[in-house]
């Protein structure tokens, strides 16, 4: 069965939204075993969407389109594709009703434009699930090539070659969208096309190796695989969020599936070392909140050119996994990655937070404040005799001054060049210094001993200040994890 992905929206093609969920389709549709040859985008046009759904639906078996389900004057996708269908379209009063409960139970009235998202085409039906106003539709179609559809009750020409088509329509809100994927229209697809098979993956998530660097290492791998034929290799470049690693394998059921992803990734594994840092939707902080929830330690951080980065990403982490909404994909064998960052690692504690908090110091007045307010501990030059801010001394201060100012074990600190007028040849523009402060902790039950330990590294990092920005707390993250790691 070949399915094609239609993605509706005048923004898309202005650039005003970049369009992730044709992305995120595909990807869904591959793991499904359902080939995608076509990904079209259209703006909200009538001739334009009935051209590119007409297109659609000589080429393709399936046709998912996605948006245009809205109560504007320019969400016309469902009047396009009764159109099309050669049907009109009639009130569903269940989704009527169910439009009028979600707008009392926010205590707001429905303006009358809404009943237009309850306008279904004769033939199709809603999608079960409706997480948002917009309801998904199914709809089954007979297409004559290079003509267009048979009308219900009607008769196709003579000598024509009737074709068994559907459209599936959802709504390009993202997590509405995925909710009527993965609840109706991935399993209907795999049923229509007869797919037996279970396809399951694994996602190792790397950093510090180039995408080209990682093929290279698992040159000779990839070619054993590329001869076997099952499962296979892929290589996703994910920007600050590093390459990841996807293992795609195919079983008669999931376990059979699980089975063969396990035993490739303990090939793996070995090969990569400690390029890996966490698994599926993990990502780099929960990976080093799950190393700190480990080793009972807290952790401060302090930035300059990183602006709030590091602090955003960990606390929002923190709270997901607190929460019970871990990402999946904590190491195989491991407890999970929520528990250990629920794990109370104070004496007479429970579920005490790892991450204390985070500083912003951007002006002079606040990094004095934290290098000196009279503690020699925050300097070990003195409190007169303060490092420049920018350079790894600087931040291994500044680290210390995170820990000691946040009433954390842990320091996290992050400086820059990223002033163009005070790069120089030994740190020119995009010199970023990472820093370490550990304290030392005794052991205490379970939990091992912690040596105190400071470290600064010294990076080259490309682009402009945003990038500089990015690459920066990334890279602190990952300098803090392999440290509590023992690979540094």
């Amino acid at each position: 069965m070949k399915t094609e992905i239609v993605a509706v929206g005048t923004e898309l093609l202005l650039g005003q939204i970049v369009d992730t969920n044709s992305s995120w389709m595909g990807e869904q549709l591959a793991l499904a075993g359902i080939d995608s040859h076509y990904q079209t985008k259209v703006g909200d046009n009538w001739d334009r969407i009935e051209d590119a759904f007409r297109l659609a639906l000589d080429r393709s078996d399936a046709v998912i389109v996605c948006g245009g389900l809205g109560p504007t004057q320019d969400d016309i996708t469902r009047e396009v594709l009764a159109s099309v269908m050669g049907v009109e379209l009639v009130l569903d009063e269940r989704i009527a009703e169910r439009i009028r409960s979600m707008f009392a139970s926010r205590s707001r009235p429905m303006p009358e434009n809404n009943l237009r998202q309850a306008m279904v085409p004769v033939g199709a039906s809603p999608i079960p699930q409706q997480p948002g106003t917009a309801p998904g539709l199914v709809a089954p179609i007979r297409w004559v090539q290079g003509v267009g559809a048979i009308a219900p009750g009607a008769e196709p020409p003579a000598g024509a070659d009737v074709l068994d088509r559907v459209v599936y329509v959802v709504p390009g809100v993202p997590y509405e969208m995925r909710e009527m994927m993965n609840g109706t229209v991935l399993g209907d697809l795999q049923r229509r096309a007869g797919v037996s098979a279970t396809i399951e993956s694994r996602v190792l998530r790397t950093w510090g190796q180039s995408e080209s660097g990682l093929a290279e290492m698992l040159a000779g791998r990839i070619d054993e695989l590329d001869e076997a034929g099952n499962p296979t290799l892929a290589f996703l470049a994910s920007g600050i969020e590093g390459i990841k690693v996807r293992i795609t394998a195919k079983g008669a059921d999931s376990a059979e599936a699980w089975r063969l992803i396990e035993a490739e990734q303990a090939v793996l594994e070995p090969l990569l070392g400690d390029l890996v840092f966490a698994y599926d939707d993990d990502n780099m902080e929960t990976a080093v909140l799950a190393e700190l929830g480990r080793l009972g330690l807290t952790l401060g951080v302090a930035e300059t050119i990183t602006g709030g980065r590091m602090a955003n990403r960990l606390s929002s982490a923190e709270a997901a996994m607190r929460a019970g909404r871990a990402p999946g994909g904590a190491k195989l064998g491991d407890p999970g990655l929520a528990s250990a960052a629920d794990s109370s690692p104070a004496e007479g504690g429970t579920h005490q937070r790892t991450f204390a908090g985070g500083i912003v110091a951007r002006s002079e007045h606040l990094t004095e404040y934290l290098l000196h307010a009279g503690s020699s501990t925050v300097s070990p030059m003195g409190d007169d005799l303060v490092p420049p801010l920018a350079s790894a001394a600087g931040a291994e201060a500044l680290a210390r001054a995170a820990r000691l100012r946040t009433g954390a074990s842990v320091g996290l600190a992050v400086t820059a060049i990223e002033d163009r007028d005070a790069a120089t040849a030994e740190h020119p523009f995009g010199t970023a210094f990472l820093a370490v402060s550990i304290s030392a902790q005794p052991a205490r039950g379970d939990i091992p001993a912690v040596a105190h330990r400071d470290k600064a590294d010294e990076i080259r990092l490309p682009g402009d200040r945003e990038r500089l920005a990015d690459y920066s707390a990334i890279s602190a993250l990952n300098l803090l994890r392999l440290i509590l790691q023992d690979h540094r």
